[in-house]
């Protein structure tokens, strides 16, 4: 339904074509996207930076385009300069490790939770929002943007320290990202197993 939509403004501008094009996509592959602008939930106090870096594993999200593996994983590390190093990587299929880095700032440091992450140099970054966290076992992220003032599309990851995180913390999350305007309807398990080939 969302592809034929599409095809239903393809006589107009070329960055209205892209942008339904991008939109058919994104339903397609179930991408989490509403007709609404982002919500803006509230994010860690006192977020410590040095505390959160290390290796985070993905528990559950929100689908995302652009992760097409398993055992996803995200490893921070903080740079001389403030900045963090950003490697996110993925085991595919095929059996190969996929990867890619990128930069995370804190865009004010008054909200030291509120990021920009970005994985390609001159491209505006993406937000990168924790909503809450202990450092040691789970951390909720939310990203949103909004396009045109018309809709938005989101992503929300929960993470933890390790493969694995128990049902209870899981559930605290859904409630968070509830609470927050967040729709949890399409959360996704992640597969977080046969992971041996992860460095």
């Amino acid at each position: 339904m969302a592809a034929s939509w599409a095809a239903q403004v393809l006589t107009t501008r070329d960055g209205t074509v892209l942008l339904m094009l991008l939109l058919a996509a994104a339903a397609a592959d179930g991408q989490s996207f509403h007709f609404s602008t982002c919500p803006r939930p509230s994010v860690q106090k006192d977020f410590n930076i040095t505390e959160y870096m290390g290796t985070w594993y993905e528990i559950e999200k929100l689908p995302a385009l652009f992760e097409k593996g398993k055992c996803n994983q995200a490893t921070y590390t903080l740079l001389s300069d403030g900045t963090v190093s950003v490697r996110n990587a993925e085991l595919l299929s095929n059996g190969q490790v996929n990867s890619i880095e990128g930069v995370a700032k804190v865009k004010d440091p008054s909200e030291p939770a509120i990021l920009d992450v970005s994985f390609f140099k001159g491209a505006p970054g993406a937000p990168y929002w924790v909503l809450s966290t202990d450092y040691q076992s789970y951390s909720l992220v939310y990203s949103c943007s909004d396009y045109l003032g018309l809709f938005h599309i989101d992503f929300a990851w929960i993470l933890a320290r390790t493969r694995a995180l128990p049902a209870d913390i899981i559930s605290q999350q859904h409630d968070k990202l509830a609470a927050a305007g967040v729709s949890i309807n399409h959360l996704t398990v992640s597969n977080q197993t046969g992971c041996d080939n992860m460095a």
